[in-house]
């Protein structure tokens, strides 16, 4: 004689517990606040208003290249328009525009303008970089980790 196959095992009923658990891990969670990619001192911000007012329209461009003795060099152009990956950004009223392939290198950088006797030059504080050539046209940038922000 064959022995009586066993019955179907029903799931008991969805308790309260279970409900509030299922809908809490469907409900979206908060995003956590995106680090700052780039920050303005006062002075930059002052400066790029001004260059702004005399170029009349579009936006500043901030970026990094390949280039130089010590690997990547810091790039501020002229744009139209921004990009559609690009990222805009706003600080002290001035909004530029930050080239999508630069963002892990510039996450936590603060430009700020120097004027002295002898030049005027925006300068880039960049905990991302590395080492910089003598001249200081080209540094060594590398890649933000999400452990460091």
């Amino acid at each position: 004689m064959t022995a009586p196959a066993p019955a179907p095992q029903t799931l008991a009923p969805e308790t309260s517990a279970t409900a509030a658990l299922g809908a809490a891990l469907a409900a979206p969670r908060p995003r956590r606040p995106r680090p700052k990619i780039v920050g303005l001192s006062p002075a930059a911000a002052d400066r790029v208003r001004e260059i702004m007012a005399e170029r009349g329209q579009g936006f500043l461009r901030v970026g990094v290249k390949n280039g130089g003795c010590a690997g990547m060099e810091y790039v501020m152009t002229y744009t139209g328009a921004p990009g559609p990956h690009d990222e805009r950004i706003e600080d002290h009223g001035v909004e530029i525009v930050i080239d999508a392939k630069a963002v892990l290198f510039l996450i936590g950088t603060t430009i700020d303008f120097e004027a002295t006797a002898l030049h005027e030059k925006f300068v880039f504080r960049n905990p991302n970089q590395t080492d910089a050539c003598g001249c200081g046209e080209s540094v060594t940038i590398v890649a933000a980790t999400a452990v460091e922000y």
